[in-house]
C-alpha cells in the first residue's frame, strides 16, 4: 500500500512539473491554462494556439499545465519558478492572487498574466477591450434577430464579463432600439467557466421565452449554449476562439479575443529581450478583438451587414464611436 501511495505521489509530481524536454534549450517558456482544459474550444485553446505558433516559428518548445482546480494555480507557479522558467504566462483572471504572491517571492522570474492587472516590477499584465469586439457582435445580433429578444449568458457576474455585456448591448442599440434582453450567469465560483450542462439549461430557458440569439461569455460553458441553439433551432454567438464550426449554421458569429496573439507576443518579447512589465490593453486598433467570419457563418452575414460592421470598426478605431466600458457611459453614436 505504501508503495502504491508513493508511486501515485510521484506520478502527480511529474504531471505537475514536467521537465523541459528540449535538450540544451536555453530559453524556457511556460504556459499555464485556466480551468477547463487545453482544448476547450475557447479561451485556453486560444492560448495554446499562440504558444504553438511561437514553437513553430522559433523551434523552441514550451511547457504547459492544465489545472483541475484553482487550488493548483499557486503550486504550479511556484514549481515552474523554482525551475527557472524564463517566462511564465498565466491565462485567466483566476490567477490574480497566485501570480501576485509568487511573483513577489521570485523577483527574477518574468510573469505575464492575461485578464488581470498586477503592479509588480516582474509582471506584465495584458487585458482586452472585450467591449469593442462585443459591440461588433452586438451589431450582428441586432441586425439578425427576428423576435426582437436577445440573450446573454455570462460565466460569473464580474467586471470582466460585464464588459462583454455592455459592449454587446451598445452594439445592438447602435442598429436598433426595440430589442429586449434576458441575461443569466452560470455560477459564482471559477467552476462556472466549465459547466456547459448548466449553461445549456439556461440557454434552453431563454430560447423558450422567445430569445432567438444568445451571446455567451462563459468560456467552455458556452459550448452548452451553442448545443442548445442547435436543439432549439436558434442561434448562438461564440466567444474567445472562433467557434463558428462547433455547430455550423447555428453560430451566428464569434467574438474573437486574441489570447493567442497575447501569448505569442509575450513569449517572443521575453526571448528577444524586449519584454517589459506594466499593463498592455489590446482592443480593435491592436488587433486584440474582432468578430469571426468564415465558411460556417457566411450565409448568415450579408454584404450589407459586413459593410455596416466595417464602417463601425473604422469609427471605433478612429475614436468616432466610443464603446462604453461600464454601463451608463457615452452612447457611442
Amino acid at each position: 500500500m505504501k508503495y502504491i501511495v508513493a508511486k501515485m505521489v510521484a506520478v502527480i509530481a511529474v504531471c505537475l512539473v514536467p521537465a523541459f524536454s528540449a535538450v540544451g534549450q536555453s530559453f524556457k517558456p511556460v504556459l499555464l491554462y485556466d480551468i477547463g482544459g487545453k482544448f476547450d474550444k475557447s479561451f485556453n485553446e486560444a492560448a495554446f494556439r499562440g504558444a504553438e505558433r511561437f514553437n513553430k516559428d522559433t523551434g523552441i518548445s514550451f511547457r504547459d499545465f492544465e489545472p483541475n482546480s484553482e487550488t493548483q494555480y499557486e503550486q504550479a507557479l511556484k514549481r515552474f519558478a523554482r525551475r527557472k522558467a524564463d517566462i511564465i504566462v498565466a491565462v485567466g483572471v483566476g490567477y490574480s492572487v497566485a501570480v501576485r504572491n509568487v511573483a513577489k517571492r521570485y523577483p527574477d522570474i518574468k510573469f505575464t498574466v492575461i485578464d488581470a492587472v498586477i503592479d509588480l516590477p516582474n509582471v506584465q499584465s495584458i487585458t482586452f477591450k472585450e467591449n469593442e469586439g462585443s459591440f461588433l457582435v452586438g451589431m450582428i445580433a441586432g441586425m439578425s434577430t427576428k423576435t426582437g429578444k436577445l440573450g446573454f449568458i455570462g460565466g460569473m457576474d464580474i467586471p470582466l464579463i460585464d464588459r462583454f455585456k455592455v459592449g454587446y448591448k451598445q452594439g445592438v442599440a447602435f442598429v436598433r432600439d426595440d430589442v429586449s434582453f434576458i441575461e443569466n450567469y452560470v455560477g459564482t465560483t471559477p467552476a462556472a467557466w466549465n459547466d456547459p450542462i448548466k449553461a445549456a439549461e439556461m440557454a434552453r430557458s431563454q430560447y423558450a421565452r422567445g430569445v432567438d440569439i444568445i451571446f455567451s461569455a462563459a468560456g467552455p460553458s458556452g459550448l452548452g449554449v451553442i448545443n442548445a441553439a442547435k436543439d432549439s433551432n436558434a442561434l448562438a454567438i461564440g466567444v474567445d476562439s472562433n467557434q463558428n464550426h462547433v455547430q455550423s449554421g447555428y453560430v451566428l458569429t464569434s467574438m474573437l479575443k486574441r489570447v493567442d496573439l497575447a501569448v505569442e507576443q509575450a513569449m517572443n518579447s521575453a526571448k528577444d529581450g524586449t519584454w517589459a512589465p506594466g499593463h498592455r490593453v489590446m482592443g480593435l486598433p491592436e488587433g486584440g478583438v474582432d468578430y469571426a467570419l468564415d465558411e460556417h457563418n457566411a450565409p448568415l452575414i450579408s454584404e450589407a451587414m459586413k459593410a455596416r460592421l466595417e464602417d463601425a470598426r473604422a469609427k471605433i478605431i478612429a475614436g468616432e464611436i466610443i464603446v462604453d466600458d461600464v454601463e451608463g457611459g457615452n452612447s457611442g453614436h
